[in-house]
């Protein structure tokens, strides 16, 4: 195992029935990384970030999530990652302040520490005149920034984003992705899914999911290379050219 490894998994598998969503899948994510998780709907993405996050258990192999067992250790996991869901919810009659010193609150953070870190958080993002609007009242693209905001109030070692960027128009998605990068900087590691394939060429490595598997790992320009490629849209669609499953 790789010293600076937040994330280990070794042959990770769950199974739901006779139907194999994950299918021993083994990588490693260094501490301040974004890695990038790409796979057509039905890949078994999503399956596969419930168990690192602790939500599902595996049917069998192992993994470690911020040092700790993703099946014997669940709640710890939890405690030390963010988890930005497709359908993650912001609580739309709150204030933006309410919205952030609930999840504070749902995170576990000390009272005293969670007014300094909401002004934190509102002058890194530039949210300071937006704090007592109503989180229904403000754009979409602000309510991209409180969401992460809000995934990321209690200062998790990593942070789980799952296709955060859906539905959003191009300026928006790269404004996040700014926001994305400065949590990196500061040594978040970011695992991060997407189907716009032109943001996997941001991440600092990427894995491709095809039916289950793992076909393919690495970096944005070393995948480029290996297959001869142009665009990580190239690459993919080489990739998953033979997948069942999936849209």
């Amino acid at each position: 195992m790789d010293e600076n490894a937040v994330i280990s998994v070794k042959d990770l598998t769950k199974r739901f029935g006779s139907f194999t969503a994950v299918d021993r899948i083994s990588f490693e994510v260094r501490q301040g990384e974004i890695f990038g998780f790409l796979g057509a709907n039905g890949a078994g993405k999503t399956t596969a970030i419930r168990m690192l996050c602790g939500l599902s258990r595996p049917t069998s192999g192992s993994g470690q999530v911020a040092g700790y067992d993703i099946t014997s250790q669940p709640e710890e996991i939890k405690r030390r990652i963010g988890y930005m869901s497709q359908k993650f919810s912001l609580y739309e009659d709150l204030t933006v302040t309410e919205n952030l010193t609930l999840f504070a609150t749902i995170y576990g953070m000390d009272r005293k520490l969670t007014g300094p870190r909401i002004g934190e958080v509102s002058a890194t993002l530039g949210m300071d005149g937006m704090m007592n609007t109503l989180a229904r009242d403000i754009p979409v693209g602000w309510k991209q920034k409180l969401a992460f905001a809000a995934t990321t109030i209690h200062r998790p070692e990593i942070v789980f984003l799952d296709e955060p960027t859906g539905g959003v128009d191009p300026l928006t998605r790269r404004k996040f992705w700014e926001i994305i990068y400065r949590a990196s900087s500061e040594g978040m590691t970011v695992f991060v899914t997407t189907h716009y394939l032109d943001e996997a060429e941001y991440c600092n490595r990427i894995s491709i999911m095809v039916d289950g598997h793992i076909e393919a790992l690495d970096s944005p320009a070393r995948l480029k290379k290996r297959y001869g490629a142009q665009t990580i849209d190239e690459v993919f669609r080489i990739v998953a050219k033979d997948a069942r499953r999936g849209d």
